[in-house]
């Protein structure tokens, strides 16, 4: 079993896309994207994925044509269609599930874990996960810096969380808040500042600056030179 489970999401709607990517990452998964049927070939031969979530209508091809072809990975198909024979075809075609749009992130993510565990694909899951002195048991929820016990929030864990699943990349308002809040929010909002501010004081009493802002963007998990 691999301790990264790797998921391929294929659909022609970027802020699907970009939705889908941002919360598989945020719960541990390693996440590919395309947007062509001709792109997800190429990554599939590239980077081999444990599941496809595969859009049926591709702008240069349909989905279920594409599942024919693909080898090894589980298929689940999204789809606006819900009409009993599409879903009965997109299965005869070789998908594992049917998911219709719009759909229910925490459903999804259920049936996601669903079918990896029936493909034997599924994540190892709480893994400690580590960044520099920082660290966050998932499974015991607690975190440690240098050492010592930091008491969170059930929100500034989720926070943290998403954060040291990123390491080092600069991470969007907007990515923020729909990975740790899972819903948009008003971009006037100040939430995610707010919380990022909470983080931060609990975290720099026990060394430098981790949380470094990029301006008029986000957030990122790096540890800065003195």
């Amino acid at each position: 079993m691999r301790a990264m489970t790797r998921i391929l999401v294929v659909d022609d709607q970027p802020n699907i896309v970009d939705l889908l990517a941002t919360v598989l990452r945020f719960h541990g998964f390693t996440v590919g994207t395309a947007g062509t049927a001709a792109e997800a070939r190429k990554q599939v031969a590239e980077q081999p994925p444990d599941l496809v979530l595969l859009d049926v209508m591709l702008p240069d091809g349909d989905g279920r044509e594409l599942c024919r072809e693909l080898r090894g990975p589980a298929v689940i198909f999204l789809t606006a269609r819900d009409a009993r024979d599409d879903i009965i075809a997109g299965l005869t075609y070789g998908g594992d599930d049917w998911i219709t749009k719009p759909f229910d992130v925490e459903v999804l993510l259920a049936r996601v874990r669903a079918v990896l565990r029936r493909t034997g694909a599924a994540p190892v899951e709480n893994r400690v996960l580590r960044y520099a002195d920082l660290e966050l048991d998932p499974d015991t929820l607690e975190v440690r810096r240098a050492g010592e016990p930091v008491q969170l929030s059930p929100t500034e864990l989720k926070l943290l969380r998403y954060f040291l699943q990123n390491p080092g990349r600069v991470l969007s308002r907007q990515q923020i808040l729909r990975a740790v809040w899972e819903y948009d929010i008003e971009a006037g909002s100040n939430v995610v500042d707010t919380y990022v501010g909470y983080l931060r004081r609990k975290l720099d009493r026990f060394g430098p600056p981790l949380l470094v802002t990029h301006r008029g963007f986000g957030y990122a998990l790096r540890e800065t030179t003195p």
